[in-house]
């Protein structure tokens, strides 16, 4: 039907119709629960001698569905964010924001006293402070000249 359209019409009507089915089409495809080319949720990680700090931001999801594991060297975070409740007469018009189960998984370039380990929640940031395992830590070793 839109090949059909194309031959009738004018170049420029053409790409019109070419640009408002692309559109479409990306509305469709954004209807997706978490984006499938990126991992969710994105997340920052600082270290330094002492530790990591990893940072996360995770808007709409209640701090009590989130689980976060340490094995070993790797940080699991899981969650999960409802999906938004249409009211009667509403539809959706765009709809950006995912919702559903995630998990996130990262392995820290040390090992982590685990016991020691802190999570904060904030207005949708999700802060873990990951103290590094003391048997980890850089050691300054003397040098012995004979």
């Amino acid at each position: 039907m839109l090949l059909q359209r194309i031959a009738d019409t004018d170049l420029f009507s053409s790409l019109r119709d070419m640009q408002r089915l692309q559109q479409q089409l990306s509305r469709l495809m954004s209807v997706e629960k978490w984006p499938s080319t990126q991992e969710f949720p994105p997340i920052n990680v600082w270290t330094s001698e002492n530790g990591a700090i990893a940072r996360t931001e995770i808007p709409g999801i209640d701090p009590n569905d989130i689980e976060i594991s340490l094995v070993n060297d790797s940080l699991t975070i899981k969650g999960s964010r409802n999906p938004e409740i249409v009211q009667e007469g509403q539809t959706y018009h765009r709809q950006e924001r995912g919702h559903g189960q995630f998990t996130r998984s990262l392995q820290l370039p040390f090992r982590v006293e685990a016991d020691e380990v802190q999570a904060h929640f904030i207005n949708g940031v999700l802060e873990i402070t990951l103290p590094r395992a003391k048997a980890d830590q850089p050691r300054k070793i003397g040098v012995i000249s004979e």
